[in-house]
């Protein structure tokens, strides 16, 4: 059988490293990065640990690189509906699912740069058993402590602090739909549909692991492409666009996302 050979230039780090030049990225900020591997399109030398080393080296030792580590597989099988598992397994899966470990507990669809971003020695990780964050450089401890478990991605989580610190959003190769940041506006607005619900999460209570109950807005991404494109429409000076690779990347300050997603999701929704 004869291999064929990769034609298409690989994307190297050196790529990646001018492409976030050129989208805004500079030494000393602190980054919250979304990511697709695969929109890369090709060959990437040194897979996800290059994406990473480019993320870091651009911004410096002075800088923080945020993501998002949501783990929802943490849930109480009862409310399982892609597939539904058969009653007669809950208690059993209640029973041996692990709990909650920020060093421990894998990342759940959020691509192979953040799993990696998370195992990374040194990398920090909020105890939120759903919707954590993790964090590198030396604003992360800051960034990640007290994250609340009530209203997971609103005032009192690292979404709210990045918020405070004037970060900056990074999608690379992903779009508005994956802009965790956009529900920290859903926190801010008193919208139709709104409702109050409750999750369960396993985590360790005193030495031993307890089912937890926490409350939440029943929060939804399913209009954020549409909010992400109507942002990019109206506010043009506000973000920049550049592809790396056959990767589409988006940069912009996460205050300009958010005080714009306010008042869009109070007229639409």
């Amino acid at each position: 059988m004869t291999v064929q050979p990769i034609t298409n230039r690989p994307v190297t780090r050196s790529d990646v490293m001018k492409g976030l030049k050129d989208l805004g990225v500079r030494s000393g900020m602190t980054l919250l990065v979304h990511s697709s591997m695969r929109s890369f399109g090709r060959f990437v030398p040194g897979g996800a640990s290059a994406i990473l080393a480019a993320l870091t080296e651009a911004v410096g030792p002075e800088g923080t690189l945020v993501m998002p580590t949501q783990s929802h597989d943490l849930t109480d099988p009862s409310t399982w509906m892609n597939p539904p598992l058969d009653e007669s397994w809950w208690e059993l899966v209640r029973e041996e699912m692990p709990a909650y470990d920020p060093a421990w507990t894998l990342t759940g669809g959020m691509g192979v740069i953040v799993e990696t971003f998370r195992g990374l020695p040194g990398t920090k990780r909020s105890g939120h058993p759903h919707v954590s964050l993790a964090a590198r450089g030396p604003a992360a401890s800051d960034l990640l402590e007290a994250h609340e478990l009530d209203f997971g991605l609103g005032e009192h989580s690292p979404l709210a602090k990045l918020y405070e610190a004037d970060a900056y959003v990074l999608l690379l190769g992903c779009e508005h739909d994956s802009n965790t940041s956009l529900h920290l506006a859903e926190y801010r607005t008193a919208y139709n549909g709104r409702e109050v619900i409750t999750h369960q999460a396993p985590m360790m209570v005193d030495g031993a692991k307890a089912w937890v109950s926490f409350q939440d807005f029943n929060i939804t991404s399913d209009d954020f492409e549409k909010l992400g494109l109507d942002f990019e429409r109206d506010c043009p000076s506000a973000f920049t666009r550049v592809n790396i690779g056959e990767a589409s990347c988006f940069f912009a300050r996460q205050r300009d996302l958010v005080d714009y997603a306010e008042q869009w999701l109070s007229n639409y929704r």
